[in-house]
């Protein structure tokens, strides 16, 4: 799937800054997973937010205690299975719940890049598979690569990666102000708006 200079340049980031990409791009794909649940009555969508925002505490609260194994053992039962479900927005759901899925793993085992490259990846994937379903075909790499709607995702990630990069430690103010800046945005990485 698509490759972006981004993933290389991630690795001159330090793990906080990896963690924080991360949340920057679940909290991007959190309404996917909120719709679905609606949709669907499949699971209670409050729990991915509850994490979130657990990561996000543990971001911006110094020795913030949070049993991260116990959140993921509790998340792994509300992701769902593909073939239980005939409706599209199980994909993008399932595609949330993946980047969070890395995210905690990515906090469990302090190994930050790996993830966060996969994380990006789970992003634009969502919205590559939404462009060929909507053009009902398969497309080339260099067809997305000029697809308006993932040159917008490459971008989002390319600024939120900037911000970062600019910064020489840990910028609390920066942290809480990517998190404020995409809630109250309230739309996906594939256009869905979250309704509070």
């Amino acid at each position: 799937m698509l490759q972006n200079p981004v993933h290389l340049r991630l690795a001159k980031l330090e793990s906080w800054q990896h963690m924080t990409f991360m949340a920057c791009l679940c909290e991007r794909m959190f309404p996917n997973y909120w719709a679905f649940c609606q949709q669907t009555e499949f699971a209670d969508p409050q729990l991915y937010r509850r994490i979130l925002d657990l990561i996000w505490e543990s971001l911006t609260v110094k020795d913030a205690k949070i049993n991260f194994d116990g959140q993921l053992e509790k998340f792994e039962a509300a992701i769902p299975d593909g073939d239980d479900f005939e409706v599209y927005g199980v994909h993008p759901a399932i595609d949330a719940c993946v980047a969070l899925s890395e995210l905690l793993h990515a906090q469990l085992s302090g190994e930050t890049l790996e993830h966060a490259i996969e994380v990006s990846r789970t992003s634009i994937t969502t919205v590559a598979i939404l462009e060929m379903t909507q053009a009902g075909r398969e497309m080339t790499d260099e067809e997305l690569r000029g697809n308006q709607a993932v040159i917008d995702e490459w971008d989002l990630q390319w600024e939120i990666f900037r911000l970062l990069s600019e910064c020489e430690e840990r910028d609390l103010e920066l942290i809480k102000g990517l998190r404020a800046d995409l809630r109250e945005a309230g739309i996906s990485n594939i256009g869905i708006l979250f309704q509070q």
